[in-house]
């Protein structure tokens, strides 16, 4: 490229100071975290900031940045580029967004005037208003992007293929030590709940919660009396652990509007005595409600509540407790409710109170279930969830386990169930001897999925839970949500790690949902891209097997590592990437796609630092689209 449009900078390190930028300093350069004024792009992309600053309409403008991103991508694709090869892809990668977000179809598709957002900046002049600087911040970044100056440059590799021979294998594997030191460091920096020192903290947290509910050693291992000793409200829950002011009014609210809550005794003993949530984040997380959620739940609820039903599982059941999105596999949910809540789960809209007495389905809705399936050949494996079928009756469940066997094209049977990490004590050895019975390879595949969301849920029981099924030759999966609670560097990495050693196999990795009410908990799809390519990428194969996803309501699962599955159009002038999502039966037959909008990079990064972590480790986020 010329100089005018913007060459690559033969130094990645290259430091950059300013006023309009609010900056983090780090071991490879400064990376930009927000920006703060509408000058920001004279600096940056002077070519771009030109365009943008002429008096003109917004179709003019739009045909100008057309050219400006053709000329571009004409000189990346030109023989005389020199350009650094990782940046040369990811500035055709930019070029490609850009191309995206500046079009009319994804305004009309969107509602969205990116380039509108854009000259209104840019021609306001001054400080980038602060509900806008998310927008500015992405924009400005892809666009650096588009000229080479990602400033992604990883760590120079050694040329050891110069060296050839055992020479060269040396230096490589010098330089592949170092990679992996840095990687352990990360991964060891998360507490686990095999660590001896936490395993006695949870038994003096035991041992009390037994002193005050009444109960004894036996109880504790007694998973009915896990059920039955269910803390359901705020004086239960915080006569036995230190709440913050925040957490405490989110379950008084909860429970004062019936919203599904709850938590076994269990569960409860694998919080910290302390409230900061140094260590048990993830945990308090995933059962106490943030206030924001509360609040959008019941919004949602005053206005109808149709938006509780993210995944329209309402529009894809033909038939009482079935749900099915895909040609050979269908959901069965014979029990309407946990051992307890998780806040963000997506059946919350339609569960009942934790072990409520009606919950298992009548008999003739499981009948009618059953004939369904015998009705449908095709489907030859079943999920069998809810709710959390592992609650049934021992009877019950191998009754209909039993029945589901019975139907000669039911090759596999999944069990979808959490109380591996929330009650483990349910998975005697009589149970899992019950269940046992139908694993029949290679006629009868059984196998169990479960939610292990952190590894400071990992714990002795936990582990002897797993086992237990794996003597029986029943593999165990487990399917993690990446929320804010597990999504820093390596956070998710160790866990997977964790659970294969105890006999997990990682399955998927599920893209928090997109409803509004759990935006506390949700993260960026970035950021989930990134994870699996500079974090995930350098473990062993085995660990690494788990597939992150974005469910689709109504339609089902797309994997996000292909991007012909999905396209970035567009930035909210909140800075909100919105994306478009093909269905996964794309090129095998037509149907609708479906437009997502995510939370701002910039507000997850700012967050990020709120909890102590450098954005500048995160540096390339804003590249994986």
């Amino acid at each position: 490229m010329d100089e005018e449009s913007g060459s690559a900078r033969n130094d990645c390190e290259e430091r950059r100071t300013g006023s309009d930028v609010d900056m983090r300093a780090g071991s490879r350069g400064v990376t930009t975290v927000e920006v703060t004024r509408s000058d920001h792009l004279r600096k940056e992309d002077p070519e771009l900031n030109e365009i943008l600053s002429r008096p003109q309409d917004v179709e003019e403008v739009r045909a100008k940045l057309f050219d400006l991103l053709f000329r571009r991508e004409q000189e990346l694709l030109s023989e005389r580029c020199a350009m650094d090869d990782l940046e040369r892809a990811n500035a055709l990668q930019c070029i490609r967004v850009l191309k995206n977000i500046f079009s009319g179809r994804s305004e009309r598709m969107t509602g969205h005037s990116a380039v509108a957002t854009l000259l209104s900046i840019v021609r306001g002049g001054g400080a980038v208003e602060v509900e806008r600087r998310a927008f500015f911040t992405d924009i400005s970044n892809i666009a650096k992007g588009s000229l080479g100056r990602s400033d992604i440059c990883p760590d120079e590799a050694p040329s050891f293929l110069a060296y050839g021979g055992r020479e060269g294998a040396r230096i490589r594997s010098d330089y592949l030590d170092r990679l992996g030191q840095r990687c352990e460091e990360k991964i060891g920096s998360y507490r686990t709940g095999l660590e001896p020192e936490i395993v006695e903290v949870r038994k003096r947290n035991r041992d009390m919660i037994l002193d005050v509910l009444g109960g004894t050693e036996d109880d504790w291992n007694d998973h009915r009396w896990h059920q039955r000793n269910a803390l359901l409200d705020l004086d239960q829950v915080s006569a036995l652990v230190d709440l913050t002011e925040e957490e405490a009014a989110a379950i008084d609210l909860a429970v004062n509007h019936h919203l599904p809550f709850g938590i076994t005794p269990y569960y409860l003993s694998l919080f910290d005595p302390e409230p900061s949530g140094r260590w048990d984040h993830a945990v308090r997380a995933q059962v106490i409600p943030p206030l924001s959620y509360v609040r959008g739940v019941l919004e949602s609820r005053r206005n109808g509540g149709a938006s509780l039903d993210f995944m329209k599982e309402g529009d894809t059941s033909p038939v009482d407790l079935v749900t099915r999105r895909y040609p050979m596999i269908a959901i069965l949910k014979p029990y309407n409710t946990c051992a307890q809540i998780c806040v963000y789960c997506q059946r919350n809209w339609e569960i009942g109170g934790v072990s409520c007495p009606d919950a298992t389905a009548s008999d003739d809705s499981i009948d009618g279930a059953l004939d369904w399936f015998e009705d449908h050949p095709v489907v030859s494996e079943v999920l069998v969830t809810g709710g959390d079928p592992a609650l049934l009756d021992d009877d019950k469940l191998s009754s209909l386990l039993r029945r589901l066997s019975d139907i000669e094209h039911i090759a596999r049977i999944r069990i979808g169930t959490r109380l591996p990490v929330v009650l483990p004590m349910r998975f005697t050895d009589e149970f899992v001897d019950s269940i046992g019975r139908f694993h029949v390879p290679p006629e009868k595949d059984l196998c169990m999925v479960t939610h292990f969301e952190h590894t400071y849920e990992v714990t002795p029981e936990a582990v002897a839970a797993v086992q237990k099924f794996r003597m029986q030759g029943i593999a165990v999966y487990n399917q993690q949500v990446f929320t804010f609670e597990n999504s820093r560097k390596f956070e998710t990495a160790a866990l997977r790690l964790l659970l294969k050693q105890v006999g997990v196999d990682p399955y998927y990795t599920f893209n928090t949902k997109g409803k509004t009410e759990t935006n506390w908990y949700r993260v960026p799809i970035a950021r989930i891209l990134q994870e699996r390519k500079e974090e995930a990428r350098l473990l062993p194969g085995l660990s690494r097997t788990d597939e992150p996803v974005f469910n689709i309501p109504a339609l089902g699962k797309n994997h996000l590592r292909s991007w012909q599955n999905h396209d970035l159009i567009t930035i909210s002038p909140q800075g909100e990437r919105v994306y478009e999502f093909h269905p996964w039966e794309k090129n095998i037959t037509t149907a609708s796609t479906y437009m997502y909008t995510d939370v701002p990079i910039l507000d997850y990064l700012l967050r990020l630092r709120e909890r102590g972590e450098d954005p500048e480790e995160y540096r390339s986020i804003w590249y994986y689209f």
